[in-house]
């Protein structure tokens, strides 16, 4: 491997302990690069990484897609290392089977109001649900299944591994997002993003998007080396769970987003803003 040329002070970084991005991020974040930026990592849920974003405290981050018109004046969209994809959307669970008219003025959990995920349920729902849902309540999204099965909510918007457990929770899938979004576009869904703090620098932004490729690609090659790192932080251990949810969200958008990726995050941000749902991105902004 190639070693990179880099400064010597440390980057924090902050991303998800999901498989995904455990598996993404192990091989910078443990040494294994030589000479990649050297960082000192969080892990935490989206929703606290969206809030962190718009502080502009930390280097590098994983974000929601949905967040980025809030936050682009201060971090750059980088081309590689996040979430987009097919056939890997986020789904809306009710207790018992349903049709749309049940969210009508329904409490409905969601792991953040900034997620893309969010985006995605408003989008469908604004068609879906002519009257509107009611509340909506931010969980944790691992507390979100639970809450739905005990009646405390009476939907749950659920991501990553989730789409693979909600059964044994006893409940039942309404709708995935994903499929919405397929239908509606053709694209692939864009779920997670990674920034780099404007103020690092042209040169320490490239050394931080190769990092993170380098990384992506040991991860591929060296599959095992992160083995115990992401079962350690996983939500679900089942091993064949964690294989499905790194094989689905870790994909060839994640080694570069290319042309269709930008193309998905574009159309997203821009029908949200039609909608009223986010701020409008100036054109090119998305780009390095």
């Amino acid at each position: 491997m190639t070693e990179m040329a880099t400064t010597h002070e440390r980057l924090t970084l902050a991303h998800s302990p999901c498989p995904n991005d455990t598996f993404v991020f192990h091989a910078w974040t443990h040494g294994l690069l030589p000479g990649a930026p050297e960082t000192d990592v969080t892990l935490a849920d989206i929703d606290i990484t969206n809030s962190v974003a718009e502080e502009a405290s930390l280097d590098v981050l994983k974000v929601s897609y949905g967040v980025l018109p809030y936050i682009l004046d201060d971090y750059a969209l980088l081309p590689t290392g996040g979430a987009l994809g097919r056939g890997c959307g986020p789904l809306v669970l009710l207790k018992e089977p349903g049709a749309p008219a049940d969210l009508s003025g329904a409490r409905v959990a969601v792991p953040s109001t900034r997620s893309t995920a969010y985006l995605l349920f408003r989008l469908w729902a604004a068609h879906a649900v002519p009257d509107g849902v009611g509340e909506i309540v931010v969980l944790p999204f691992h507390d979100i299944m639970p809450s739905v099965r005990d009646g405390r909510v009476d939907a749950g918007l659920v991501i990553h591994e989730a789409r693979f457990t909600y059964q044994r929770y006893g409940l039942h899938c309404l709708a995935d997002m994903g499929e919405e979004w397929e239908k509606r576009t053709g694209l692939p869904i864009p779920l997670g993003a990674i920034v780099a703090r404007r103020a690092l620098g042209e040169r320490r932004i490239a050394e931080v998007t190769e990092a993170i490729r380098s990384s992506v690609r040991f991860a591929w090659d060296a599959p095992d080396a992160s083995r115990d790192y992401v079962t350690e932080h996983a939500q679900e251990m089942a091993p064949a769970v964690i294989g499905q949810h790194i094989d689905l969200y870790v994909n060839s958008f994640t080694a570069g987003l290319g042309e269709e990726g930008y193309a998905a995050v574009t159309e997203l941000l821009e029908r949200a803003a039609g909608e009223g749902l986010l701020p409008p991105v100036t054109q090119g902004a998305l780009r390095l």
